[in-house]
């Protein structure tokens, strides 16, 4: 039996890939978004967050953010449907797709792992949408898609 044979399902679908597109600023990943039809920005962070945080806000390019995430909550296992419910929610393997989550730790691996998925053009946006701690050990002054400036909403 071979090594593939013996993983999970869920070890196949989040199987990290030989790196990823790079690491991109918030506005790098606004302007990617705003002149490549096809790109698409994957929130990987849980249900919680974005209800309790927020989320981006991508109406004025006639786009919405993809809400799929990378770890389950409440019992933050890898969403083993992970790369199925990216593709099933229009990105395509070909285009740009941007993974954004609170800090751009769980981004980053959504984007690896989607690398080895098929996904050549995967980013992560850096920063997340609230950033690392300041020094109060709060987040969201400092960096990330929020201090940027860029639209978001919250619920």
């Amino acid at each position: 039996m071979s090594s593939d044979d013996a993983k999970t399902s869920t070890e196949r679908a989040v199987a990290p890939g030989e790196g990823y597109a790079g690491d991109i600023t918030p506005d790098q990943a606004w302007k990617i978004l705003e002149e490549s039809p096809g790109a698409v920005l994957v929130d990987c962070r849980t249900q919680p967050e974005w209800a309790f945080v927020g989320v981006p806000d991508l109406g004025s390019l006639g786009k919405k953010v993809v809400l799929v995430p990378w770890q389950v909550f409440p019992t933050m296992q890898l969403n083993p449907e992970f790369t199925k419910q990216i593709k099933a929610a229009g990105a395509a393997e070909g285009a740009p797709v941007l993974f954004l989550c609170r800090s751009g730790a769980r981004s980053r691996s959504a984007a690896i792992a989607a690398t080895g998925q098929g996904f050549a053009r995967a980013y992560n946006i850096k920063g997340g949408f609230e950033g690392a701690h300041d020094d109060k050990r709060h987040r969201g002054s400092r960096e990330g898609w929020k201090v940027s400036g860029l639209p978001w909403v919250q619920d």
